[in-house]
């Protein structure tokens, strides 16, 4: 048998063996993000006004009995529907703000760009702020003052908003037009607000106020049975639209050429964008900000524009911001809870702030 030649011996030099024995390093980040988000998730169950150890937080999960029974009550009727709605609001707003941003190719869309969380508070001002007159009482005879209510009404007015938007988006060729018309929306709604808030008394505006701080702590297990699957549905629509979404980053002339029907592809995200928000707005009101940040950070992060990488990742960090934010808001070990759009922006801000000064990944995702 011939020996090889000097030629054709390969040595791995030691760059090559590196590559070899380093783990994949955007693997690695999200196996990093997967296990903060459980030990933050545990976290929130155990802090509080009433701090809990961490082991009888698991013990409670587990369904074994606690040191106290007040701990038990605690942890499963309050903070673990409080965190589990955090992580699908941080998921949802997320994604939603991600499918606007490429939709729109604009940097600062959010969820709420199209007037639904507008339309949401509309419905909702309707019913708080109309209290004892004749509105309040056909909503009370449809059944939208009991424990649903507030949610009932946020989802008639951003279900009433998206009709609106759906109605346009099949008569407008244009998706700057489109952004423009829902701008338009969003304004004519929070007029009507406005109007509602100057003829109402201080005690029902106090009320639609504190509605817009936004809140996690606000959902039971009975909502949670509605927004759970909803939610769900919505992030399996933004998995199935992640080509489509690809294929728009490159503008929608390219689109078209690829093969995308544009129609059905700008119905799909504008209807899954509506539903994912709206049903955040509607069960903990407007939540600011997660919507913007969380993509940016993701592009960030990963260093991708892929939206078949970026959907899963999106929802990972949507739903890890969210639950900081929820700890946040509750001041561990104090009885006083801030408003949650406040901290959402404080968090937010900043992570934009960097994202700009430091990478480029907004002028390669978004330029012409």
């Amino acid at each position: 048998m011939a020996q090889p030649s000097i030629c054709e011996v390969s040595i791995p030099t030691t760059t090559q063996k590196l590559r070899l024995s380093l783990p994949d390093l955007r693997s690695l980040l999200i196996v990093g993000i997967v296990a903060l988000l459980i030990a933050i998730f545990l976290i929130s169950l155990a802090v509080g006004s009433v701090s809990i150890p961490l082991e009888e937080v698991i013990h409670i999960l587990l369904g074994q009995e606690a040191a106290k029974a007040s701990w038990g009550n605690i942890v499963l009727n309050y903070r673990l529907p409080q965190a589990m709605t955090a992580v699908l609001a941080g998921a949802a707003l997320g994604i939603s703000g991600l499918m606007m941003q490429t939709f729109f190719r604009n940097p600062l869309a959010d969820p709420f760009i199209l007037g639904i969380s507008s339309g949401a508070s509309l419905g909702v001002a309707l019913v708080v702020l109309t209290v004892g007159t004749v509105t309040t009482t056909l909503l009370s005879g449809l059944g939208l003052l009991g424990d649903l209510g507030l949610a009932a009404a946020a989802s008639m007015g951003s279900a009433v908003v998206l009709l609106i938007v759906l109605w346009t988006a099949r008569r407008v060729s244009n998706g700057m037009t489109l952004l423009i018309l829902g701008l338009l929306f969003g304004y004519v709604t929070s007029a009507m607000v406005s109007l509602l808030l100057y003829f109402s008394i201080p005690e029902r505006i106090q009320a639609y106020i504190s509605w817009t701080f936004g809140s996690f702590s606000g959902v039971t297990w009975d909502q949670l049975a509605i927004m759970v699957p909803t939610i769900i549905l919505g992030l399996i629509a933004a998995f199935l639209l992640s080509k489509s979404l690809n294929a728009l980053l490159l503008g929608e002339s390219y689109a078209q050429s690829m093969g995308l029907n544009l129609m059905a592809a700008r119905f799909g995200i504008i209807l899954t964008t509506a539903i994912l928000a709206g049903t955040i707005t509607a069960f903990c009101g407007p939540i600011g900000f997660i919507g913007i940040a969380v993509p940016h950070l993701c592009r960030s992060l990963f260093n991708t524009s892929d939206h078949r990488q970026l959907v899963p990742l999106t929802i990972l960090v949507g739903a890890l911001v969210a639950l900081v934010a929820s700890i946040i808001a509750d001041v561990p070990g104090s009885s006083i809870v801030l408003p949650l759009n406040a901290v959402t922006s404080f968090i937010g801000a900043p992570a934009v702030i960097w994202v700009i000064l430091s990478r480029r990944n907004i002028k390669e995702t978004f330029a012409s």
